[in-house]
């Protein structure tokens, strides 16, 4: 059994399909969902990664924040940036990581231009 599936940006639909496991880091810990699964709504952690799980492949996409909703085998992913592993650049994921991280104050927490790159890394593979 599948669920609807789409992650979406401000400009556009970044993938949409039927899946049989969505799984996202949201503020409140990690989520997945299969068909059947309760509604829910959550705030996804800035800089996380959501993995789609299809019947024959997986997508992999880095989110900088955004929400995930989910009703009646639904899942709606709404992404302020976002994009799939397939489509990075990594020099210049690399580059906007060393960037962010050298214009930054040594701080506690790391900047969300940072983590978004990270994210960008490591859904296109890379240990970031």
């Amino acid at each position: 059994m599948t669920m609807r599936v789409e992650l979406v940006v401000p400009d556009r639909e970044l993938w949409a399909g039927e899946a049989t496991t969505v799984i996202a880091k949201t503020t409140e810990g990690d989520i997945g969902v299969l068909t059947g699964h309760s509604p829910v709504f959550g705030v996804l952690a800035e800089g996380s990664l959501v993995r789609i799980l299809t019947d024959d492949s997986s997508v992999t996409a880095a989110v900088s924040g955004g929400f995930l909703s989910v009703a009646n085998d639904r899942v709606s992913i709404l992404a302020a940036e976002a994009q799939l592993g397939e489509e990075v650049d990594r020099e210049e994921a690399r580059q906007e990581l060393d960037a962010a991280l050298t214009d930054t104050a040594a701080g506690p927490e790391e900047p969300a231009e940072a983590k978004y790159a990270r994210a960008r890394l490591r859904a296109a593979g890379d240990q970031a």
